[in-house]
């Protein structure tokens, strides 16, 4: 016996490879979790890019129980597992089947789910008897086959989840679900890494461009073919294609060099700090808070970053006009508000939009955890972003004028 039939995958079409970057996607959770921590992976196979994606993931520390695919032999298993050397050996063991296996802070389903949302709703109660208090399970399925699978899990997702991930890099192309059926604590966050994103298209091991700089490049150049077939001997064409390569280099989404220091508050946003001050704010409850506004030309990097670690516990979107992002009267622009529980207290950063900008991209969904410098989303062309702390927690560092670096500029201190 290898794997308990209650967590069949059933596949009517054929099997779905999941190649290495959904693969990396689906262990994200696993990799960003700096403390040791026990993990389990369900439905594995020798060569799989799962399996190996989630023993690169492991830090000191980490154990992984690993259970086979329904196929594939518990002991032919482990002689792989045992071959990869002395270090993994002793981390990494092969259970034969799933009832010997232990909770875990992070459970992993190995093979994507194509059954029905019966089959789902079934695998997904079968799976959730193995995760410890606030861990998270981490599933594929593919984008098109499957419309009654997903339609359980984005109900899931709705009710726990910490988010999903389009992956289009992969044959068929996936989404993978992180669900999470027990409350996080917020000061988890503290011990996370900034979440791998499948949404950033990589040109360089420094650089990325996000998804949408992918799509808006993608439109440019479509119209340029159009207006070319439509008018063969004009030059018209030139100036859609032309303007493909800074659309989508405004949607450049760099590495950044995260501060360790668990006392900094990073920058929001790249941008220029347009004021600090105290105020209050009764959506936010009762206090001071230390607003940090930073405005973002369109030569900056628009990619929104969390300042603080915490746990996303609230989401709105407030109503308002569209007056240039660098004038005070920016303050009543449409907002897109991210509320964020920390051991420090309530912090809020809030994503304005200013005289292009009408596009404001948010992905961290209330319940998820947010490492400090962590993507959680952006804002398309010139825009501000606000940055609420606790007043009597936070020391400010900038002043107006200052230029600071999302992700990496030190914008404030927890006293």
């Amino acid at each position: 016996m290898t794997q308990s039939p209650a967590v069949r995958t059933p596949d009517r079409s054929g099997p779905v490879r999941l190649g290495e970057r959904a693969a990396r996607t689906l262990v994200s959770e696993l990799a960003r979790i700096n403390d040791p921590k026990a993990a389990l992976l369900v439905g594995a196979a020798p060569e799989s890019a799962v399996l190996t994606a989630a023993i690169e993931a492991m830090l000191p520390g980490d154990t992984l129980t690993v259970v086979p695919a329904e196929q594939v032999s518990a002991t032919t298993l482990r002689e792989h597992v045992n071959a990869q050397g002395r270090w993994v050996a002793e981390r990494v063991r092969v259970a034969d089947s799933l009832a010997e296996a232990e909770t875990a802070a992070v459970v992993i389903a190995a093979e994507a789910f194509t059954g029905t949302a019966d089959e789902a709703r079934t695998t997904i109660g079968a799976l959730t008897k193995y995760l410890a208090d606030g861990a998270v399970l981490s599933v594929a399925t593919p984008v098109v086959r499957t419309a009654g699978a997903a339609a359980e899990l984005d109900r899931q997702g709705a009710l726990y989840g910490v988010g999903n991930d389009l992956v289009l890099r992969n044959n068929p192309p996936v989404r993978v679900y992180r669900l999470r059926f027990t409350p996080a604590d917020a000061a988890a966050a503290e011990q996370l890494a900034p979440a791998y994103r499948p949404s950033s298209v990589p040109l360089s091991r420094d650089m990325h461009i996000d998804s949408n700089g992918v799509a808006a490049a993608g439109v440019a150049l479509g119209l340029a073919a159009l207006t070319r077939l439509a008018r063969p001997k004009s030059k018209l064409w030139l100036l859609p294609a032309l303007a493909a390569a800074p659309v989508a280099a405004f949607f450049r989404d760099p590495e950044r060099d995260v501060p360790e220091d668990p006392s900094a508050v990073v920058a929001a946003a790249d941008g220029q700090v347009l004021s600090v001050q105290r105020l209050t704010d009764e959506r936010f409850g009762d206090g001071e808070f230390l607003r940090i506004a930073v405005f973002l030309s369109v030569l900056d990097v628009h990619v929104n970053r969390s300042p603080v670690a915490g746990k996303v516990v609230d989401y709105f979107v407030a109503d308002g006009g569209f007056v240039n992002a660098m004038k005070p009267d920016a303050e009543h622009n449409v907002a897109a508000y991210t509320v964020l529980d920390t051991t420090h207290g309530t912090v809020v950063v809030a994503q304005r939009t200013g005289l292009i900008a009408r596009r404001i991209v948010q992905r961290a969904p209330i319940g998820a955890l947010l490492a400090r410098g962590e993507r959680f989303g952006l804002i398309r062309f010139g825009s501000r972003t606000d940055v609420y702390l606790p007043a009597d927690a936070a020391e400010p560092l900038v002043g107006p004028g200052d230029k600071v670096i999302g992700g990496s500029s030190v914008i404030a201190r927890w006293r």
